[in-house]
């Protein structure tokens, strides 16, 4: 009887022990970020059968329980996500607006300034002092266009910078993953979960979820399998996948590849949510497109002018000259590529100018043919043979007299616009003002030279130059509104996320208190059990001696 009462007791000690155990683990953990509260759970013992009835043989622990909820934590991560995405994406999109509608640094006032002056020479056109103010407003135009043009360079070098650094967080934290799903398939197998392992590879999860969309599927052993963006493996077992953010050509902005080597896969499209995700948009659907259509303005401007300065004359008598130099569109081979580039030009039709685009242009060779694709909406425009010239959205393209499959060519043709717009002019004589030769006073091609500033001529011939400009900060600014409130609302959202997992999986220090209070009065009972037993065995033994 007493062996059987000392045993009950001993079980009833050990798991009060247990118990204390977890508790001041709790509270030991409690600001430990990625935490969850664990519970020390109890079963009793397997009863022995009598004659008089099954007889109780105490209590064991089974296990340590971790409070957690798969369901929670999911929707935590996904938030966590999707609030990093678009405070990445504001926090960007910010930086852009301020310099885009700047009152001072903008171009909108520049543009403004050179149009003044050229109204002064109209109205005055025998007037050197209004001849030198229009040649330094539209040095100063220019100026604005390059400052831009830096501008932009930078933060697209900011951009790209960011993106490294996440590509090498996201490295080190798939290399921990792989670590640790390693630990835990090895400690599982003793037939307990190894909870603090399990909780440091959640929480290596959710910061990962920080920088990149991440799904995950959990395998037998207690490995979990690692997703990314739109479905890309980067964790599969205990082996890691390294993320490569590299140019694809030099000069042209970082792509990111899965793998190394030759085997590597260019994954830049599946990489969504997160601060990847919000960079990699900023990159490209706003600083590309917010550069090209800067660039768009110049050459617009470049054209118009030139064209309309052509036809006067200056106070030498001549005429058909340039007043600005007209960018040359940029081609950028693919790798490997030996063979000669596409000759690209923009047209000197006037009622071609409205077919401009904002965009980038991919010229491939497959199947003996070249294919233009337009990269800002991806429409396919074409097929076309060895030095076949063609007529596509304001440009004169020349196709390569030869080619290999695979060959490829990024035309950018108003990407570096703003950094290549030059005045041309540099007396203030030969500005052509006059509508005929020889007419000092005349100021006919002057008047027409300011009506550029209106004319729609742009966008099928339904936006001017300032038009351009002015959609592009309307757009820019819209999106940033967008941004903020998203960003605002997701925040709500990850607070909320937060705050239901911490009332499933964090510790609360009132109830650790309680339950030590509870396991101590436990443990101390068991104890007195114990001594009891003592004094029961030894009134047995001081029985049997007498």
């Amino acid at each position: 009887m007493t062996s059987g009462l000392f045993n009950i007791a001993t079980s009833a000690l050990n798991t009060a022990q247990r118990a204390l155990d977890t508790t001041g683990h709790n509270i030991a953990n409690v600001n430990t970020e990625g935490y969850s509260r664990q519970r020390a759970e109890v079963a009793t013992r397997p009863a022995q059968f009598s004659g008089g009835g099954y007889i109780g043989k105490g209590v064991q622990g089974t296990t340590i329980r971790r409070m957690y909820d798969e369901f929670i934590q999911t929707q935590l991560r996904n938030t966590t996500s999707t609030s990093r995405y678009y405070d990445t994406l504001y926090d960007s999109l910010s930086r852009v607006d301020n310099l885009v509608a700047d009152p001072s640094a903008g171009l909108a006032p520049a543009l403004q300034g050179f149009f003044s002056a050229v109204q002064g020479v109209a109205n005055d056109p025998t007037s050197s002092a209004n001849r030198t103010v229009l040649l330094a407003e539209a040095e100063s135009l220019v100026d604005r266009f390059n400052f831009l043009h830096q501008r932009f360079q930078d933060q697209q070098f900011i951009v790209d910078g960011q993106i490294g650094d996440s590509v090498q967080e996201i490295n080190s934290i798939t290399d921990a993953l792989a670590r640790l799903n390693a630990q835990i398939v090895s400690a599982q197998g003793r037939g307990q979960p190894p909870n603090d392992l399990l909780d440091k590879r959640d929480q290596l999860i959710l910061e990962l979820s920080g920088y990149v969309d991440v799904t995950t599927v959990e395998q037998d052993d207690g490995a979990m399998n690692v997703f990314i963006g739109r479905g890309q493996g980067v964790v599969l077992g205990n082996r890691a996948t390294p993320l490569n953010a590299v140019p694809s050509t030099p000069g042209m902005p970082l792509e990111i590849r899965l793998g190394t080597g030759d085997k590597a896969v260019d994954i830049t499209r599946q990489m969504t949510g997160g601060q990847l995700g919000g960079l990699l948009e900023v990159r490209n659907n706003v600083l590309d497109v917010a550069h090209n259509e800067l660039g768009r303005v110049a050459v617009g401007l470049a054209l118009a002018f030139n064209d309309q300065h052509r036809q006067g004359y200056d106070l030498l008598g001549e005429t058909d000259k340039a007043f600005f130099k007209v960018p040359t569109p940029e081609v950028l081979p693919g790798k490997g590529v030996s063979g000669p580039n596409p000759t690209v030009t923009f047209d000197t039709d006037p009622s071609q100018w409205g077919q401009l685009k904002a965009s980038d242009y991919r010229l491939t060779h497959e199947g003996g043919e070249w294919h233009l694709t337009r990269v800002s909406d991806g429409r396919k425009l074409g097929s076309y043979g060895a030095g076949d010239e063609i007529k596509v959205d304001g440009l004169v393209i020349t196709m390569p007299a030869s080619g290999s499959a695979g060959d490829s060519f990024l035309i950018r043709p108003t990407r570096n616009a703003s950094a290549d717009i030059a005045v041309t002019i540099k007396n203030p004589e030969e500005i052509a003002a006059a509508g005929q030769p020889g007419g000092v006073g005349d100021n006919r091609n002057a008047l027409a030279l300011a009506k550029v500033q209106t004319t729609n001529f742009l966008n099928g011939g339904t936006t001017s130059l300032e038009g351009a400009y002015d959609g592009l900060v309307g757009r820019i600014g819209t999106r940033t509104r967008q941004a903020e409130v998203a960003s605002l609302a997701q925040e709500r959202l990850l607070a909320d996320a937060k705050a239901q997992r911490e009332s499933v999986s964090g510790v609360n220090l009132d109830e650790e208190a309680a339950n030590l209070l509870r396991y101590q009065q436990a443990y101390q009972a068991s104890a007195q059990i114990i001594a009891i037993t003592n004094t029961l065995f030894d009134t047995l033994i001081g029985a049997v001696r007498r």
